[in-house]
């Protein structure tokens, strides 16, 4: 399960890997809730959402962790183009669940390290001539 951490004081996002033997801990939280994730010792995570391995959202409003279809328009999950328009979207429930791949939180409390220093820049690769 990969893991984006928001820094809302640098405005820098941070992605990582969860290990599987640590997705236990973050399995059945709710969006909204605070975390603690081995990958980053110290911080307090709030969950803001998430995807799933098709790339359908995560919805607070709507609850358990499965995958449903919802008559929404607004919000994660759909993009209306005229003023009152409604879309029934495919959307996931407020629970984590195993099904999820990607994790949105953002650091509510910081630990002892910078996250600059848990998860330093990849080099890009060089361009192909």
């Amino acid at each position: 399960m990969k893991l984006v951490i928001s820094d809302p004081k640098t405005g820098k996002t941070y992605q990582t890997e969860i290990p599987k033997e640590q997705e236990g801990s973050v399995i059945g939280a709710k969006i909204g809730a605070e975390i603690e994730v081995g990958v980053a010792p110290g911080y307090k995570l709030k969950i803001t959402g998430g995807s799933d391995k098709d790339g359908i959202p995560m919805r607070h409003d709507v609850s358990g962790g499965r995958k449903t279809y919802v008559i929404i328009s607004s919000g994660p999950g759909v993009r209306v183009k005229e003023k009152g328009e409604r879309r029934r979207k495919a959307v996931r429930g407020n629970i984590v669940t195993s099904e999820i791949a990607q994790l949105n939180t953002i650091v509510v409390s910081p630990g002892e390290k910078k996250l600059e220093e848990l998860f330093p820049p990849k080099e890009k690769k060089e361009e192909k001539k």
